[in-house]
């Protein structure tokens, strides 16, 4: 759906960022979310840019853009003086004096499926891609009962609101059919049954699973479509991850390349000189793995899935070795693995939103340069 909008206000600029990358999907230690603002404060235009820098906030001002959409937080630790004496400290002091919300995203855009991961896969031409670590916890069971001959309405309002998917699946429930008991007490509206007295009701109970950052939205459907003034439900954590949803990517090129070919193509995609890289290995690369920004965590798992390469970002010199000369792994640079972060974030707006304007930042905020 596109909006066609001329005035918007933040709440309404985030809430289609979450469906993109929502909030509560971001990694624990992350700060995530609407930074510096006021959620009711009107967009006048938006500025995206991969780190919130005083030369952004000037470039802003400039275009008229008093929100600004950042991949990195730079709010990432707690601020305990705004004196002006760190450049975090500048930013944030000045974003308040002109009145610019500043909006992150960061590794909520990085678990997502259509997010950082995805986009550097289609810049190198990875096809069918999956996720490398799969989020844990990443997904919920709601056991509810309702009256059986209104089971099927409270059923498609679950689905609705982003219950019962399961992979390439959705509409999964389970339903069983059983007898319910209650008494109505003195102060009860109840919707069957007599205040005083025992009631029994054929009932279907209904096991619906789903995505934990969807919880709020199911649990209000449920609240809204159940007939009972008192609903009786569970929620339970399930150990299963969701294979949909976590960090890094893992897929395959069109043809195999020889090492150096691969070297060069990846150059040439991520616009850079220079990669680090571990020993050569001396066979075609056809099975690669993806992480943006700091991913040497992730050498392990792209070696257990067969990756003949893993591409990311920040690995340190004793990292290397856990390549074991089972995997050829790239160090291509932290801002050149994220840059089209800034294109992936302009374009999902762009999409939803119409005659608003939505800019994409034209500085480079890379601190690290080449000789």
């Amino acid at each position: 759906m596109t909006l066609i909008q001329a005035k918007m206000i933040i709440s309404e600029i985030a809430e289609i960022l979450e469906s993109l990358a929502p909030l509560n999907t971001a990694e624990d230690f992350d700060n995530v979310g609407l930074l510096v603002g006021d959620p009711k404060q009107q967009v006048n235009g938006i500025l995206v840019t991969l780190d919130t820098l005083e030369s952004v906030l000037d470039e802003a001002l400039e275009k008229n853009c008093n929100l600004i959409i950042s991949f990195h937080p730079i709010i990432f630790n707690g601020l305990k003086t705004l004196t002006g004496r760190t450049y975090v400290e500048r930013v944030v002091m000045k974003a308040i004096k002109h009145d610019i919300a500043i909006y992150a995203l960061h590794t909520a855009l990085d678990n997502a499926p259509e997010g950082v991961n995805a986009k550097l896969c289609e810049v190198l031409g990875i096809v069918n891609p999956n996720i490398l670590i799969p989020k844990a916890s990443g997904l919920r069971k709601l056991t509810t009962y309702v009256p059986k001959d209104q089971a099927a309405t409270l059923l498609q309002a679950l689905f609705d609101a982003g219950a019962g998917h399961l992979g390439e699946y959705s509409h999964c429930s389970f339903q069983l059919v059983g007898t319910g008991s209650f008494k109505p007490l003195d102060k009860a509206k109840p919707t069957l049954g007599t205040k005083g007295k025992l009631h029994t009701e054929e009932e279907t109970q209904i096991q619906v699973v789903l995505p934990t950052h969807k919880k709020g939205a199911v649990i209000t459907a449920l609240h809204d479509h159940h007939p009972y003034e008192e609903v009786a439900y569970e929620v339970f954590e399930m150990e299963n991850t969701n294979r949909h949803l976590g960090m890094g990517m893992i897929g395959e090129l069109k043809e195999a390349l020889g090492e150096e070919q691969f070297l060069n193509h990846v150059k040439a995609k991520l616009k850079t000189g220079v990669i680090r890289h571990s020993s050569l290995l001396g066979r075609p690369v056809k099975k690669v793995a993806v992480l943006g920004g700091s991913g040497a965590f992730a050498i392990s798992s792209a070696k257990s899935q067969g990756a003949d390469a893993f591409i990311t970002a920040d690995v340190k010199y004793h990292q290397f070795y856990e390549a074991e000369d089972q995997i050829l792994v790239l160090d291509v640079g932290h801002y050149e693995s994220e840059q089209f972060t800034k294109a992936l974030i302009h374009d999902n707006l762009r999409k939803k939103i119409a005659n608003f304007a939505i800019l994409i930042s034209e500085s480079i905020t890379n601190p690290v340069y080449y000789y």
